[in-house]
């Protein structure tokens, strides 16, 4: 056990000025980067089957957030990461990346491209002794999960009335185990894929989903 110590700085992942300055702050205040987690998400805001009931103008700021605000953190990190000589880059990417989901067509794709960004940063990384690796949370209770029962029910006067109610019929459905995954969970994973018992893990997609995906 030891004393933890953080601090803070504000950034916007779409603008890759302010994720360097960022980027430099840390150098200076930390001596670096070893450990990288891109944990930015966001959906539409929309329900989307059929993919029809959004318009293009939908995509962008999604898959800007989701895909290109990683390409863009990796960018601003990479010199400090690769100069320590070991490390790890982990990205947060969903079950929805994975299983072509139609709730939200914007969302799914950007975070299948998240999912195949990773495997070719961890490539790129490997020589460097950077391990790149992508957790895909599965039905875990967030704001952004709420956004999706909401975004249905507007367009479904038949939806459950209640979010809990949607979501734990959907967890009946989905989720051999049966049961919400909790943040905690993801972070357990996270700490291992950091530590040195994770030092020949790399390029993998590691479901957190309780069955999940291998549902599908």
């Amino acid at each position: 056990q030891f004393p933890a110590r953080c601090q803070g700085w504000q950034a916007d992942v779409t603008a890759s000025a302010g994720l360097q300055q960022v980027a430099e702050r840390i150098a200076a205040t930390w001596g670096g980067c070893q450990h990288l987690v891109y944990a930015a998400g966001l959906g539409s805001g929309k329900f989307g089957f059929p993919f029809w009931n959004l318009t293009p103008a939908d995509w962008p700021r999604v898959v800007e957030v989701n895909l290109l605000g990683a390409v863009n953190t990796l960018h601003a990190f990479r010199e400090q990461l690769c100069g320590r000589g070991e490390g790890s880059v982990l990205l947060i990417s969903s079950v929805a990346g994975q299983i072509g989901s139609q709730t939200d067509p914007p969302y799914s794709a950007a975070k299948a491209g998240l999912i195949n960004f990773g495997q070719c940063a961890a490539k790129d990384l490997a020589p460097f002794g950077i391990r790149v690796n992508t957790i895909c949370p599965g039905m875990i209770r967030t704001e952004l999960n709420r956004s999706v029962y909401e975004a249905w029910a507007r367009q479904h006067p038949e939806a459950p009335a209640t979010y809990a109610e949607w979501a734990e019929t959907k967890i009946r459905q989905v989720v051999p185990l049966q049961r919400w995954q909790e943040p905690e969970d993801i972070a357990a994973m996270a700490v291992l894929l950091a530590s040195r018992r994770g030092r020949n893990i790399t390029g993998q997609t590691i479901n957190i989903d309780g069955g999940f995906v291998m549902h599908w």
